[in-house]
């Protein structure tokens, strides 16, 4: 086994990558030869969730890396990392100075995979379809600087703003601004489903069993026109429980390519084999995991209790236990490769102390021990997550101040549950839909956040969120977004846990892999070929 470390330096904030492949000759893929992906990701539809991958509901990474294959956006992320390049539009740029009207101008012959055109109109329609449906998983929140939309002619779409958003192009690389054929996707009703129609670089047709995805095949679009360049004739991407049975089935042949999500073992595993046939390739990512909190809850209303355990946690206790090389902790919602980032949660806490943890609660007049429960999911972000909880709860508990429980759910349950607020105490994973700060910040403390939070702080919704959004230069926005994560580590209505690499392993007849994800964890399965095994 071969290991490989994609080495991202830093640029202006962001990383962009140097190491072009991974594997043989890059002579793409055999014809009618599918090369196949596995994952964990686990993809249902249920009566809470009709309608997974419908581009005005999907709101997770696994379904994001679903439709950012098949439904093509008017921008899209780069080969590397930067800013994001045109995709089924031919330009995009802001028209003013104050970065509140963007306009863009479609590709000329754009089509969907059906043969039907794509207009203008489309895009208005797409994109105003999201906002009107408005769902409860929180996505449309990423378009809500979006005033009015104006089309002119069939190919030039003008988006005017209600406040300044320089992050706005990056917006439009998100898959709640794909663009659908309204023959397809009704005006205001999800399409519920497995169904997904577009005009990206591949079409998709799902096989499914007892409402969930067992496999996807993702089939090279002919018609395709865009800004990336296709090296496969057909990707399958098979769902499997767990990374053990995943790891199986790459070792024996069935599939070649491992993604999200390996477990710590197995990574190591991996990367102390010799002999085999399947390289490792690591790389920085931007994943974050962290505690959310339902700031309403009666346990963990007292911004006291919440101080406490942020007191309290050992992140590196956690990441060494657990996680290893894989992760480092994490003291702000804004990882340490970001610019914008800040130490907040060590500024204010440092070092874990149980003196200090029992101030708090004794000045706010909480009786100890108090009893809450964490609750993790099971299936959704790895098989560690068990062992990471039993962890936090040791460290509340073995601190005398609080009798904590966990509870682990399937994704499925989880996350509509946790929607309605009945979890006070909940673990998340935070997969940016960009990588900027502002992506770190507006999903979880703007209006409508996708957490459902109740916590609301008007100076960071009103007034912070909107400054840093006025400024182009993202370095000029460190002031605000440093006020802020001062603030969330003063309120805590969620409590950042640790920041993760990310892998990808597969077999070494297999090109494009340092390219198969960016640092937003986007599958880029349009950069996988098919070399010479050596």
């Amino acid at each position: 086994m071969n290991r490989k470390t994609l080495v991202l330096p830093a640029v202006a904030g962001l990383l962009t990558p140097v190491l072009a492949a991974c594997g043989g000759s890059d002579s793409g893929s055999k014809s009618g030869d599918a090369i196949v992906v596995g994952t964990t990701d686990q993809f249902t539809a249920t009566t809470d969730v009709p309608a997974p991958l419908d581009p005005a509901y999907a709101y997770d990474v696994g379904t994001w890396n679903i439709l950012r294959q098949s439904v093509q956006t008017l921008m899209a992320q780069p080969k590397g990392e930067g800013e994001p390049v045109p995709d089924a539009a031919e330009s995009c740029s802001f028209t003013d100075s104050g970065s509140e009207r963007y306009a863009c101008k479609l590709r000329e012959g754009l089509t969907f995979a059906s043969g039907d055109p794509v207009t203008a109109a489309d895009v208005k329609y797409s994109i105003e379809r999201a906002l009107r449906i408005n769902a409860d998983s929180g996505v449309s929140a990423l378009l809500n600087t979006i005033d009015t939309i104006e089309t002119q002619g069939d190919r030039e779409v003008v988006f005017h703003l209600k406040t300044a958003d320089a992050t706005f192009p990056y917006k439009l690389s998100t898959p709640v601004a794909g663009i659908v054929n309204p023959k397809d996707y009704a005006k205001d009703k999800l399409r519920d489903g497995f169904d997904v129609d577009g005009s990206g670089p591949y079409t998709f047709k799902a096989d499914v069993e007892n409402d969930a995805i067992v496999s996807a095949t993702f089939t090279k679009n002919p018609s395709y026109k865009g800004g990336v360049t296709v090296n496969n004739d057909k990707v399958e991407l098979r769902a499997f429980a767990d990374a053990d049975a995943m790891g199986n089935a790459i070792d024996k042949g069935d599939i070649d390519v491992m993604t999200r999500t390996m477990s710590p073992a197995q990574i190591q595993k991996l990367d102390a084999g010799s002999g085999d046939k399947v390289d490792l390739v690591d790389m920085p990512g931007l994943e974050i995991r962290y505690l959310a909190f339902n700031t309403d809850a009666p346990t963990v209303k007292s911004k006291a209790v919440r101080q406490a355990m942020a007191q309290l946690i050992n992140r590196g206790e956690v990441v060494s236990k657990v996680y290893g090389t894989e992760a480092e902790p994490l003291y702000s919602l804004v990882p340490a490769t970001i610019t914008g980032h800040s130490n907040s949660f060590f500024n204010k806490y440092g070092n874990p102390s149980v003196a200090k943890a029992k101030s708090l609660l004794d000045k706010a007049g909480i009786t100890t021990p108090v009893k809450l429960t964490l609750h993790y999911t099971t299936d959704h972000y790895g098989s560690a997550t068990k062992q990471e909880f039993e962890i936090l709860q040791k460290q509340l508990n073995d601190s005398g101040l609080f009798d904590a429980s966990i509870e682990g759910h399937p994704w499925k349950t989880f996350r509509p549950t946790e929607q309605k607020g009945q979890y006070d105490v909940y673990g998340m994973g935070w997969f940016p839909d960009f990588p900027d700060a502002d992506n770190f910040i507006a999903p979880f403390l703007d209006k409508n956040n996708f957490l459902g939070s109740p916590y609301d702080n008007s100076t960071i919704q009103h007034t912070l969120i909107p400054q840093s959004r006025r400024e182009a230069d993202r370095l000029s926005a460190s002031k605000s977004l440093t006020e802020i994560q001062d603030t969330v580590a003063e309120d805590v209505p969620v409590l950042p846990l640790w920041q993760g690499k990310q892998y990808v392993a597969a077999r070494d007849d297999i090109t494009g892999v340092a390219y198969a994800l960016n640092s937003s964890s986007t599958l880029q399965l349009w950069e996988l070929g098919r070399g010479v095994s050596g």
